[in-house]
């Protein structure tokens, strides 16, 4: 599909001339900002009573005095009183996991300061491949944003013994989408690091064809901190990483070259603890960057985006115009576009923010993208063509036959008694899980679900190719306080059907209901039943962002009111089935445990397993 955006941005090479000419003043301004307080990331000032001539999407002229620019039909915005600062850029987003369209993305981020960003669409990719990628891309470029897409590296995010995923991708696959533009930046955070530190054809294959494109790489590394794997894992040419937990973590990577991206998701804080790197450490902040990962609609709403991390960080001591680096100027540079986006510099694309208020507060109260007024006082005042998603990506959910008792029963290796067991234990804010053991009561040859000790069961039905393939295993940290389940297809990476309860006729009636409405998620419990539909790749609704929030909050309002009240319960209770984030998972193959020597298959009975000997 090839939708042209009205918001362009053209190649500097094609913009000299008039550029040139209005510097010189000799051709008109398309729109001056006069009179604010400039935050010049490159020098890391403040310069006061500055101003910006812009000639259609680029900077054209920065400096105390743009008269000479202004023409009768010259834009003109004042800003005296106000900070004029580059557009806020996320370095590491996956647009999915906002269950939004790019387009309805971009409307709920602009105004909030937000211009640009380097995504991930390791999500759609993991349902619809390649097809997936390109729709995200083609959507991508009508809006207002500066969105770079990354080729998912990690499709699937480990190999078909571990995970079932709706496609695959190799070498070839990112070869090919890597030539699709010079948004398509690079490759996608490489979660198969043990398949890069140990030599894996397909892995390192990926890494060559993105060097050989000219491309970078992101990392994705979750070994402990001083682990002599992680230099081989740079020497492979990633050359940034979000999985950084400690200021320890972060020291490590920039130590080796690499940029450390300090991540304030909706249900993982990390950069309380990450920022002491500069703050404490005193390391230099070059190559320190601000992301946030993964934000839900809700959080977005309540918090904001880029602009909430970079207010969380400056409220952890970062002077303001570092905090303001870190998410523009460094995050350009990492990703090699720092002559486009990043800084108001002349040349430069027209993305700028104004702020009211302190600095540190981020109040930002218009926005401009790509030289145009896209937003003012918190609401878009542009507007462009929609975008419609073709109908074969709404049926994506494929279990091949109806759910029984039976798929949710857990034989036990006794008839009566106690057995010890694996059991997944949920971790608040953070995206490790902890591996427990536990003696479970055996009834009947079964185990079963035990509200009194939090322990819950959680499946994992494969749902994309009909194949039949499932398990199911244990839970504990969900807090259910009453007969409750959650069915979900949004269950990272491979996106299978997750389903989660202490009742088994729940967790059958939630995961009909998933499948029945093409994909979203599902609460059912003693209260009723509450549905978030998800019919995109059964990751994503085509509805407006504000009715997206609330149907995301009223999932995690259903959640509370059964006993689970985890911060942002559904993107925790989403990542069960990771198989490449420490330390127990859960996919449609069975218990998968990820440590420091690599990722294996376990069985839930500890006594069963031959893995250790």
């Amino acid at each position: 599909m090839d939708m042209k955006s009205v918001f362009q941005r053209p190649p500097l090479a094609d913009c000299v001339p008039e550029l040139v000419a209005t510097a010189r003043g000799e051709r008109k301004a398309s729109l001056v900002i006069r009179g604010g307080t400039l935050v010049n990331v490159v020098s890391g000032e403040l310069l006061p009573g500055m101003s910006i001539a812009v000639q259609g999407s680029r900077i054209a002229y920065v400096g105390r005095d743009v008269s000479h620019t202004i023409g009768e039909d010259t834009v003109i915005i004042e800003a005296e009183g106000r900070y004029m600062a580059p557009g806020l850029l996320d370095g590491h987003c996956h647009i999915e996991s906002t269950q939004l369209t790019v387009t309805e993305f971009a409307k709920a981020v602009l105004p909030l300061g937000v211009t640009g960003g380097f995504f991930d669409p390791h999500e759609i990719s993991n349902v619809l491949g390649l097809k997936g990628l390109r729709l995200m891309l083609d959507e991508a470029r009508t809006t207002p944003l500066a969105a770079y897409m990354q080729v998912a590296s990690c499709v699937p995010s480990t190999g078909p013994e571990l995970e079932t995923t709706g496609a695959s991708f190799g070498p070839a696959e990112v070869a090919e989408a890597l030539r699709w533009g010079p948004d398509m930046i690079g490759l996608g955070e490489v979660m198969n690091f043990p398949g890069v530190v140990y030599g894996d054809d397909v892995m390192i294959g990926e890494i060559q064809a993105t060097l050989r494109a000219g491309k970078v790489a992101d990392g994705h590394f979750t070994w402990a901190s001083d682990d002599w794997r992680l230099p081989v894992y740079a020497a492979a040419g990633i050359t940034g990483d979000h999985e950084c937990v400690t200021p320890e973590d972060v020291a490590e990577r920039i130590r080796l070259g690499m940029y450390a991206k300090m991540r304030q998701g909706s249900a993982w804080h990390d950069v309380a603890e990450t920022i002491r790197a500069s703050t404490e450490m005193g390391l230099d902040t070059r190559r320190m960057m601000l992301v946030t990962d993964d934000r839900s609609a809700e959080s977005l709403l309540h918090e904001g985006q880029m602009d909430f991390v970079v207010r969380h960080a400056i409220a952890q001591g970062v002077k303001p115009v570092t905090a303001f680096q870190m998410a523009t100027l460094n995050t350009a540079e990492r990703f090699g576009v720092a002559r486009d986006i990043g800084s108001i510099i002349p040349g430069a694309i027209a993305d700028i923010i104004l702020l009211d208020g302190r600095l540190a507060e981020v109040n930002v109260t218009a926005t401009i993208a790509a030289g145009q007024l896209v937003a003012e006082h918190g609401q878009m005042v542009a507007d462009w063509d929609g975008f419609v998603y073709p109908a074969e990506v709404m049926d994506t959910v494929r279990l091949g036959r109806d759910l029984s008792a039976a798929d949710f029963r857990i034989a036990a290796p006794v008839q009566e008694g106690n057995v010890p067991v694996r059991v997944i234990r949920v971790t608040e804010n953070h995206v490790d899980t902890k591996e427990v053991r536990m003696n479970v009561q055996i009834r009947n040859g079964e185990v079963t679900a035990d509200p009194a000790q939090d322990l819950c069961k959680i499946a994992v039905f494969e749902r994309h190719h009909g194949s039949g393939s499932h398990a199911v295993a244990l839970v504990t940290g969900v807090g259910f306080t009453e007969p409750a389940a959650i069915a979900m297809t949004v269950a990272h990476d491979s996106h299978n059907l997750l389903v989660i309860g202490n009742d088994d006729e729940l967790m059958i009636q939630a995961a009909k209901q998933a499948v029945a409405m093409r994909g979203g998620v599902v609460v059912v419990s003693a209260s009723g039943e509450t549905r978030f539909p998800l019919p995109i790749a059964g990751l994503m609704s085509p509805a407006p962002f504000a009715e997206v929030a609330a149907q995301s909050e009223s999932i995690s309002r259903a959640l509370q009111q059964s006993g689970c009240v985890l911060n942002n319960a559904l993107m925790t209770l989403s990542l069960l089935a990771l198989v490449v984030i420490p330390e127990i998972r859960l996919s449609d193959q069975g218990l998968v445990v990820i440590g420091a020597d690599g990722i294996r298959k376990v069985s839930l009975f500890v006594e069963e397993d031959t893995s250790e000997a």
